[in-house]
């Protein structure tokens, strides 16, 4: 009698869902970002958006922080939304006053004839963060228009309460502030481009886009479209962004404050601009499995 041959069944593990691999991506991004938080001698509140998958990832999303330059993307928002309601004329042209303001931009350095359309003025509070040319769109649209349509948004934390370098309203408290979260959501607001037609929204990050220097842009290549405001006072250093990468855009808001090197926050700027960058390009490069086709 032949012996019975024991059955042998093997039982293979299903493969991981494509979200399940990319969560696991999204989470060794977290822990990269958790590492710079760690070694900063200082506080850094982080908010990112994955703009087509939907995850998000955040540090302190809503604990306030300064604002320094940042805050000047609500006012790029207001002046563009108030274009669209027929209240500002971007081709009008001004002649910024005297005297103006000093601390970084180009109008400080020009005479008292130089005139200006609104966008311009636009282009240098975005490119150069012309604090003159900040000041003169913030009496064109109003601090109180900006702080109402925030208040419109939902964005309730984020309140212009001066215009730059009133070192005053700065000692009374006065400062300009947001959190991660919704400095975030005020790019993905600008991005869809609520609010606005589309060749105005278009524009309208246009504007943002201007080349600029930052830690945040240091790392990412050249060609890539970045509509960011960064901004830096003493011991605080921020930026807020949305990188159009084509396929996997995203939305950042990266905030320090309190810190015992100005260069350490512009440093883990620049460590988690990297960290999103080498994450987003590889979804975006990548099918639903992680396989990468390169041209050779």
């Amino acid at each position: 009698m032949t012996a019975a041959v024991p059955l042998l069944v093997v039982f293979l593990a299903a493969p991981a869902a494509p979200a399940e691999k990319q969560g696991v991506l999204w989470e060794k991004l977290r822990a990269r970002i958790e590492a710079v938080d760690r070694g900063l001698d200082g506080v850094l509140g982080v908010s990112v958006k994955d703009l087509k998958g939907g995850m998000t990832l955040d540090v302190r999303p809503a604990e306030p922080f300064p604002q320094a330059s940042s805050i000047k993307l609500a006012v790029l928002y207001e002046l563009y939304r108030q274009a669209e309601e027929g209240r500002v004329d971007l081709g009008e042209l001004t002649r910024p006053p005297l005297p103006r303001v000093r601390g970084g931009g180009v109008l400080q350095e020009l005479g008292n004839q130089v005139s200006l359309t609104w966008r311009d003025v636009a282009v240098l509070m975005m490119g150069w963060s012309d604090n003159a040319a900040t000041n003169v769109l913030i009496d064109r649209v109003g601090m109180d228009a900006v702080n109402r349509r925030l208040d419109l948004l939902g964005l309730r934390a984020t309140r212009l309460r001066r215009k730059m370098m009133d070192l005053e309203a700065a000692r009374r408290g006065d400062e300009n502030v947001s959190t991660p979260a919704e400095m975030r959501q005020l790019a993905e607001t600008m991005y869809a481009g609520a609010g606005l037609s589309k060749e105005r929204a278009r524009d309208m990050m246009a504007v943002a886009a201007v080349p600029k220097e930052s830690p945040f842009r240091e790392p990412l290549p050249e060609g890539l479209v970045v509509a960011d405001k960064p901004g830096s006072l003493e011991a605080v250093r921020c930026v807020t962004a949305i990188v159009d990468l084509p396929g996997r855009p995203y939305a950042v808001s990266i905030m320090t404050t309190y810190l015992r090197r100005d260069a350490d926050g512009a440093a883990a700027i620049r460590e988690i601009s990297a960290a999103l960058y080498e994450t987003f390009d590889r979804l975006a490069r990548s099918s639903d499995l992680g396989r990468i086709i390169s041209e050779k």
